[in-house]
């Protein structure tokens, strides 16, 4: 018996079971474009200038899952590289903290299980749970913790006053101080620490009244109210964090941005 289907009808479904098997050719494309936009962005990693690495790592965070593997390698790369951690590599890091993907938990249970930031053998102080509040971005309970370390850092009954003199800062050893001065720029992008805010506060000639309106310190007169005055994230002035009590004076910030480890 010959076959009476209509020649229409077998296009129709020859059509149907193509598109079946093979996804629209827009899907095509734009898995290609995305393909070819993560192969440029992992080229920008190995770029000289860190702006260009930076604005990298945080196009990549666009890609979701496609970006784990690219920022593995990426930190383990400047890991075996011997390159002191920056921001670039807090910034990476946190990608992966903030990832529900299998590759990133084990990744960080593996190769980063304390943070991307090992202190140097001489510090005195157990940082360990600063770095994991800074990497989450708890700069409030960080900022907290902070205190409490220098104060350790320092000796002289200051953790059990609760507070440091001027004349106490001195006796903080240079690797303690840049240790954690150190984790707060990791983890910050550049944008917290003693040295950050050293940093202003010599641009603006040491003018202690404009430091306090750049950094969100001072208002409209004012000094700002704590806690809830205060920024706790990343949108937060530069140099904003970490904290010092101002309602003692400007002795003791002053201490630590006059401190040894700053000297050439």
């Amino acid at each position: 018996m010959s076959d009476m289907r209509s020649p229409s009808l077998d296009a129709t479904a020859a059509t149907s079971n193509d598109a079946a098997i093979d996804p629209p050719n827009s899907s095509i494309s734009e898995a290609q474009a995305n393909q070819r936009a993560i192969l440029a962005l992992i080229e920008q990693l190995g770029a000289p200038k860190e702006t260009t690495q930076a604005k990298a790592i945080s196009e990549l965070a666009g890609f979701g899952e496609a970006a784990i593997a690219p920022l593995i390698d990426f930190l383990l790369r400047r890991r075996n590289a011997s390159i002191t951690p920056n921001y670039l590599d807090g910034k990476a890091y946190q990608l992966l903290l903030g990832s529900s993907s299998p590759q990133a938990i084990e990744a960080i249970a593996t190769h980063f299980p304390k943070g991307v930031v090992t202190c140097d053998p001489a510090v005195s102080l157990d940082l360990e749970l600063l770095q994991n509040l800074l990497a989450r971005q708890d700069y409030q309970a960080a900022d907290k913790l902070t205190s409490q370390k220098m104060c350790v850092a320092a000796g002289n009954g200051a953790s059990e006053r609760g507070w440091l003199y001027f004349t106490d800062v001195d006796q903080i050893a240079p690797v303690d101080l840049a240790a954690i001065d150190q984790l707060w720029l990791v983890y910050s992008e550049n944008k917290f620490g003693f040295s950050m805010q050293r940093k202003l506060w010599l641009g603006l000639n040491k003018n202690w009244d404009k430091l306090w309106q750049k950094i969100g310190w001072k208002s409209d007169g004012k000094f700002t109210r704590y806690p809830d005055g205060f920024s706790w994230d990343i949108s937060a002035p530069k140099g904003h964090l970490p904290l010092s009590n101002q309602i003692r004076g400007n002795k003791t910030i002053k201490a630590i941005f006059s401190h040894r480890l700053w000297q050439d």
